[in-house]
This record gives structure tokens, C-alpha cells and sequence, in this order.
């Protein structure tokens, strides 16, 4: 029963982890199509890409670890 519950949770994650990818790729591709001032996206989504990906490559290897868990994450099914 334990089981069944977490295996349950961890789909509701993995669906909800596939919506909020596909989101942030409209949201990239609409700002790449539009420029920085859609109206319907709160912010500026490539510009809050940008410096996540400049701040944790100025990490080094702590960086470099946290990329490839990132990379793990989105690309293992189960």
C-alpha cells in the first residue's frame, strides 16, 4: 500500500516536472519570437535562464555537479 502511494506521488512529480519544462520552453520560445516584452509573461524568462546558467557555471565543480544532476533528472525514465 506504501508503495503504491509513492509510486502515485512520484508520477504527479514526474508530470508535473514535464509541464513546467514544456511552460518554460513556450515561455523561451515566445520571448525568442516576440522579444522581452510579451505581454501574457511575467519577466524576462531567457534573461533568468541566462544567469542561472552563468551562476552556477562560475561554481566550478560544485556548478558542474549540480548541472549533471539537473541533466539526470530530466533525462532518466523509469
Amino acid at each position: 500500500m506504501a508503495g503504491n502511494i509513492v509510486e502515485t506521488a512520484l508520477g504527479w512529480v514526474r508530470k508535473l516536472t514535464e509541464v513546467g519544462v514544456a511552460l518554460v520552453s513556450l515561455a523561451v520560445v515566445l520571448q525568442v519570437i516576440f522579444g522581452p516584452g510579451v505581454a501574457f509573461l511575467p519577466g524576462d524568462v531567457v534573461g533568468n535562464i541566462i544567469g542561472l546558467v552563468n551562476s552556477l557555471g562560475s561554481n566550478g565543480l560544485v556548478g558542474l555537479v549540480a548541472i549533471w544532476v539537473l541533466y539526470w533528472l530530466f533525462t532518466t525514465k523509469k
